[in-house]
């Protein structure tokens, strides 16, 4: 994936994500790892992985439970 220096990081970050799902190695009902994890993987800090997720859910690809996590729940090919 090529860097747009005009794109935010999150939205970057949730590109990649969305690429993962979209390809299904993220399948659907798969568990997101925790914002720190999520963060290191991506090497950006927690809060950017946390914008992220956020951006995802706007997309209607993933759901954040309370206390569980977020899990990704489109898009269903």
């Amino acid at each position: 994936m090529s860097e747009d220096p005009f794109v935010y990081v999150y939205v970057r970050v949730a590109n990649e994500i969305e690429a993962q799902i979209r390809s299904g190695r993220l399948p659907h009902g798969a568990r997101l790892p925790n914002e720190r994890d999520l963060g290191a993987q991506h090497g950006v800090a927690p809060g950017t992985a946390r914008r992220a997720v956020q951006e995802l859910r706007e997309r209607g690809l993933v759901v954040t439970l309370p206390n569980k996590g977020s899990f990704v729940v489109g898009p269903e090919a």
